[in-house]
Order: structure tokens, then sequence, then C-alpha cells
């Protein structure tokens, strides 16, 4: 028996020696990417991938491209809380090396929001130096319920990724029919500003003003041009007449009420200027990730009360519920909602 012990120990030795099992994906850029067959840890390239692995399977995300401040760790797993950081390898202001891509020991990177060459290039020459899988995912908030189905099939995630995706697929179809009995002269025109001096907003085609273009708002920057984000000033917001400002910044938000300058927009004259909740990560952009699921519901009660009644409060607790995995005290649904929790 005991030699017939050792044999067993030593057999299952040499199994877990073995390499891998792996399976090959054609990713959205349409590489083909070797990943191994079961993954258990994935870096996130930027934030919209680590928002997108952390609604899917938290206990994978291998740590964050920035450490949560206090006020979102509240809003988020403790399981996450004190995960290590390893910086942005993709985007603007990329900070991670390849040591600490090294040194998270992924079984594959995953990157997630706009596919091009550029991405594309940047996804091989990292896999190239690391010999870590790469893998792009479309992130375009249309496609929400199809990003949530892929990956997590990637992620041996299927059961939690089609109750997640159910959800995208049936708010997206709400929306768009709710959409559908609002004529077009209904709907706002809407400047969204950015930072405390709310100066810097998306143009055209920007994925950071998908959400306003999806609950059927006017972004009234795109007359500036087509691209990404951008710094413009004050006399253009002022020529653009919006109906309504949004701000990422609450700071921002209260700037606008009380600063003269402001004042002849006929927004400001009938106070449609809302600061948009940003727990545990904004509801409009900052990412443009899964997370702006939430903010379809905030968008539609804030542009559009009459035709979406349905109960902010309620819809709030459940996606957090859902996505988050976070029951919400009411004195943390007055934190994100303010005065609109009591609507």
């Amino acid at each position: 028996m005991p030699a017939l012990r050792a044999f067993v120990v030593l057999v299952a030795l040499l199994i877990s020696l073995l390499p891998a099992a792996a399976r090959t994906i054609t990713d959205a850029a349409g590489r083909v990417v070797e990943i191994p067959d079961k993954v258990e840890r994935v870096l996130a390239a930027g934030p919209p991938a680590s928002v997108l692995v952390y609604v899917l399977a938290p206990e994978k995300l291998a740590g964050w491209v920035r450490e949560p401040k206090a006020e979102e760790k509240a809003f988020l797993l403790p399981s996450v809380a004190s995960l290590p950081v390893f910086g942005q390898l993709t985007g603007k202001g990329g900070t991670a090396n390849i040591e600490a891509v090294l040194a998270a020991k992924p079984d594959i990177i995953i990157d997630v929001g706009t596919v091009n060459p550029t991405y594309a290039s940047l996804a091989d020459k990292v896999q190239a130096q690391t010999g870590i899988p790469y893998v792009l995912i479309d992130g375009a908030f249309a496609k929400s319920g199809a990003m949530l189905r892929e990956t997590g099939a990637m992620l041996g995630v299927e059961a939690r990724a089609e109750m997640l995706a159910a959800y995208a697929d049936e708010k997206l179809a709400a929306l768009e029919k709710g959409l559908a009995g609002i004529p077009q002269d209904k709907r706002p025109a809407v400047y969204y500003g950015r930072g405390a001096e709310g100066l810097e907003t998306g143009l055209a085609g920007s994925i950071n003003m998908e959400l306003l273009e999806a609950v059927g708002a006017r972004n009234v920057a795109a007359v500036a041009g087509k691209g990404g984000l951008t710094q413009v000033s004050l006399e253009q917001i002022l020529s653009w007449k919006p109906d309504v400002i949004l701000a990422a910044s609450p700071k921002f938000a209260r700037a606008v009420k009380d600063d003269p300058l402001w004042a002849e927009l006929d927004a400001v004259k009938a106070g449609r200027i809302h600061a948009a909740p940003s727990l545990p990560f904004g509801w409009i952009d900052s990412p443009p990730g899964l997370n702006r699921l939430i903010g379809v519901a905030w968008l539609e009660h804030t542009l559009y009360p009459e035709a979406f009644p349905a109960a902010l409060d309620a819809e709030v607790r459940t996606f957090f519920k859902l996505f988050y995995q976070v029951e919400l005290s009411d004195a943390q649904l007055e934190t994100l909602l303010g005065k609109s929790a009591k609507k």
C-alpha cells in the first residue's frame, strides 16, 4: 500500500507539471490567440477591463489598474479591496511595465474598448515580450451583452455571464422601446463636462460619449468634429446652447450654478445641471465600460422622467446586487443618488 500511495502521489505531481491545456480563440481584432483551457488569474490592461473582470469573476482579478479610493471600496466586495495595483498597459497615460505584468503572473491579459490597429499592435508587442496571451474585446456599449457572454466563456463563468448579459439586453431593449415614443425635438442637447473645470468633453464618435448617444441625447460638442476627448472653451459651450449640462465632477456642477459667466444658458436658467453619480465607477464614462449600464437608468430618470417613470432607487439596488454583488443600505443609496433616491 505505501508503494501504491507513493506512485499515486508521483503521478499527481507529474500531471501538475504538465503544461496547461490550451484552446484557440479569435479576438475582436481578428487576432488568433491561444489561451489556457482554465483561466484563474486575469490582468486587466485598462479600467474598462477591470470592470468587466470584476463583475464576471472578481476572484480571478489579479489586481487593479489603479487603487480604488476609500469611497469606491465601500461599494465593492471586500475581497477585492486590497488587491495589488499593476498600473495601466493601454490607453492614455499607460503606467504599467513589463516587469509589473510578469509579477502579476496572469493566465491572460484582457483589454476592453476601441479595437483598431494601434491596440492590436500593442497587444502583439506585449504578448511577444511576456509570453502571456493578450485578448482584445470590443467595448462598444451596444455590444454589452455579447461582451459579457464572450468573456464569460473565456473565464469559465458562463452561467453568471448569461445572467448579466440578459439584464444588459433587456435594459437596452427597454431603452430603445422607450425612446421610440420620444420625438427628436423632445430629446435634449447635452453638454457633458469632465474634470473640476468642466472644460474637457468628448467629440463625435468618442467612446466616452457613447452613453449619451445611446439614450437619444444630442452631444453639442459633436459640432467641433470627430475624435476622442478634447479641451473646449466656455465661449464654445455658450455658443452650443445646451439644454442640459451633465457634470462628471460635483465641483463643476456647483461652479456652473454660481458662476455668472454661465448664467445666460437656458440649462442654467432652468436648473438643468446634474452631477453624474460616480461610485464605485463612473455612470457615464470613467471608465467607458459596463459600469455605464446603470447610467442608462439614471439618464432616463434625469432626461425623460415622464417616459421612464420606473423607480430609480429600486433599479440601482438591483444593478448593484447583480453586477457588483453589494447590497446597498439606505445611506449608501443616498450617497449615490442624493435627492434622486427619494423619487
